[in-house]
């Protein structure tokens, strides 16, 4: 099938098939005559895995690993669990990141008396932050 094909099965936009050739995540394809790219279903599964493994957060070379290790049907999943719990500790840091922002934004925007530009609060307090 060609990549218009492809990427209707698989939900993946024309343009990001042919950045993850480039980059090496999808495997190679088959070219025609005429040169057009060749998919097959096993392109399709991999395209749906990369864009699920996008959707949960895990970086291209994360994926790439997890794709290289899905081949290697008789190792331990050990190294697939590190990938995991590795990207799910970095979840629990951001979250914790945001939280903290929330916290500072929620005392900021409660320094707000209305009023005028000129006395703003939330102004002050961004403009008081020091590096």
């Amino acid at each position: 099938m060609k990549i218009g094909e492809a990427s209707r099965l698989s939900g993946c936009h024309i343009e990001t098939i042919r950045h993850y050739e480039r980059v090496g995540i999808l495997s190679p394809t088959a070219r025609s005559e005429s040169g057009y790219r060749c998919y097959t279903d096993h392109h399709i599964q991999q395209l749906r895995f990369i864009l699920h493994a996008r959707e949960l957060g895990f970086s291209l070379d994360d994926i790439r690993e997890l794709l290289s290790l899905k081949e290697q049907s008789d190792l331990s999943c050990e190294a697939v669990d590190s990938i995991t719990e590795k990207h799910l500790h970095g979840i629990h840091n951001r979250i914790r990141h945001l939280e903290s922002l929330a916290g500072e934004l929620r005392r900021i925007s409660a320094s707000c008396s209305g009023g005028h530009i000129a006395e703003c609060r939330i102004l002050e307090a961004l403009q008081s932050r020091e590096d």
